[in-house]
């Protein structure tokens, strides 16, 4: 068995990867932690962006003139690229369909599919500790259903005690032969967990529906719709490095009807799709497995010093704090609190100091944190350096 590459190794690599974003190499006084909410854009997306706006730009799928037809080739290619990214090995009878982000995307399937879908009687779970985007589209669409005479069960997802992860057993437990649909979320955004999502499968059977958040994922790890076993993969351009405004809806097209969003279709926003396009093939070639990798040691590096820092407490399950843990390892968002100051008194120290990260609640659900904290999330364009002072600066602090 080879051994997995050390972050020392690796070092070079993140090195070169780095110097491709400008905004990163031109503000070294800066720490930017905060890849949660958006990522920054190496120069391939800025080029291909540039590239797109000057030479080829026009409406997708209306003119018959060179720019017209090279663009809705852009969009109608850049559709495979998605698919083939998601590891999709049937694309022939899978759709992807262009979005401005994850929330338009889960609610464009809570609005345009799921009404379709459901049955009086029939249970849903959602996830009401995860983002309010994975959480209340699916509660808009019960209501719209009651209003209609279609009465749809809600069924909390459960989750573990302390930890932030689903608790797959209870869940065996709570999904029925009414359970149609579940909403999950791939790596929560405020415990950093990869949430097992393989095991929901295994919990609620082969015929319920399952739709994946992946908004903290794609970009950041490998993942595979294969082995995953979802119907529908939803994602947001501006995390994998793209342009704000865009992202995708991947749907497997296996169980329930065929998902086609409703209405008249618009102009795609085409500008984004190319920065999509640049983005994952930048990333592929960049190799998300190490993207993950890092990103995940210096969450572990990090984790590990607040660990010795008593005035801290970090969110989420404990037992993924050691670097050398024996359990799923966070992926690049760590989340904390101090004990004594307050979660937006202490963003705005770290900034101070040159670091820019989230402070609130991170548009947690109800069933979330009821008090603030400061979220540190990571890409391949950050340093063990950063961490280590960033360690420095919280340690100093009463």
């Amino acid at each position: 068995m080879t051994a997995p590459i050390t972050r020392e190794e690796l070092r070079p690599w993140q090195r070169a990867l780095r110097a491709q974003f400008p905004i990163v190499t031109g503000h070294p006084e800066l720490a930017y932690l905060d890849s949660a909410a958006t990522a920054q854009k190496p120069q391939a997306v800025l080029d291909a962006v540039q590239t797109y706006l000057t030479t080829t730009n026009a409406n997708a799928a209306r003119g018959t003139y060179t720019w017209a037809n090279r663009t809705t080739e852009l969009v109608e290619r850049t559709r495979g690229r998605v698919a083939r990214f998601l590891g999709d090995d049937r694309p022939e009878r899978s759709a992807v369909h262009f979005t401005g982000g994850t929330t338009e995307g889960l609610r464009t399937i809570a609005r345009d599919w799921l009404p379709g879908f459901l049955r009086d009687g029939d249970e849903i779970v959602v996830p009401d500790a995860d983002h309010q985007a994975n959480i209340t589209p699916w509660l808009e669409a019960q209501r719209l259903l009651a209003r209609e005479g279609v009465h749809v069960r809600v069924v909390p997802m459960p989750y573990q005690s302390g930890s932030g992860d689903y608790d797959h057993r209870a869940l065996t437990e709570r999904a029925g032969p009414r359970t149609r649909f579940v909403a999950t979320t791939h790596v929560h955004h405020v415990y950093g967990g990869d949430m097992n999502v393989q095991r929901i499968r295994e919990a609620v059977g082969p015929d319920a529906v399952i739709c994946l958040d992946a908004a903290q994922s794609v970009g950041h790890l490998p993942v595979s719709v294969t082995e995953l076993d979802v119907d529908f993969v939803v994602f947001s351009g501006h995390k994998a490095l793209a342009l704000p405004g865009s992202g995708a809806v991947w749907a497997r097209q296996a169980r329930g009807p065929a998902f086609v969003p409703g209405g008249w279709s618009g102009t795609p926003n085409t500008v984004g799709i190319a920065s999509l396009e640049a983005a994952l093939d930048w990333l592929e070639a960049a190799g998300v497995d190490r993207i993950e990798r890092w990103t995940a040691d210096l969450a572990a590096r990090l984790t590990e010093g607040l660990r010795r820092l008593d005035a801290y407490e970090i969110l989420g399950c404990p037992l993924s704090l050691a670097a050398d843990t024996t359990v799923q390892r966070r992926q690049g968002i760590v989340t904390l609190r101090h004990r004594a100051i307050d979660s937006g008194d202490l963003g705005f120290i770290l900034f101070s100091h040159g670091f820019m990260v989230r402070s609130d609640h991170h548009c947690q659900g109800d069933a979330g944190e009821k008090t603030g904290s400061v979220r540190v999330s990571l890409h391949v364009y950050n340093t063990v350096e950063e961490i280590d002072r960033l360690l420095s600066v919280l340690a100093s602090l009463p």
